[in-house]
């Protein structure tokens, strides 16, 4: 049974930084990862993407600020978010399936099938 565990988040001054973990646990298969987020009102919004060669797909809103990598272990995806403003406040949630288009788009295979518990980040200005 697929996991994703997720950790970091909280709150911080716009131009501060914050870094969210995800460790997935139960695939196999190779699987993208990645992270979505919803401010209130607004609809859900990829930020950011992780596929298993390492290549990377970066929101517009967010490209130059958000990194995401894979940790050492291959299992763990991290999103590094760098000089935040208050527009990235908002849930944030782990993603992940071994069908990677599910990441990108919800045609035609659906939405990823694998959530986290979703994390609030919160950016003062």
């Amino acid at each position: 049974q697929v996991q994703l565990v997720e950790s970091g988040g909280g709150s911080v001054q716009a131009g501060g930084s914050l870094r969210l973990s995800c460790t997935a646990s139960g695939f196999t298969l190779t699987y993208c990862m990645g992270w979505f987020r919803q401010a209130p009102g607004k609809e859900r919004e990829r930020v950011a993407i992780i596929r298993p060669d390492d290549i990377t797909t970066i929101a517009e809103s967010v490209k130059g600020r958000f990194t995401i990598s894979r940790g050492n272990d291959r299992d763990t995806a991290i999103l590094q978010m760098d000089s935040l403003k208050a527009e990235d406040t908002g849930i944030y949630t782990c993603v992940a399936d071994s069908v990677c288009p599910r990441l990108f788009s919800e045609q035609p295979f659906g939405p990823p099938r694998y959530w986290g518990q979703g994390t609030q980040v919160t950016v003062a200005s």
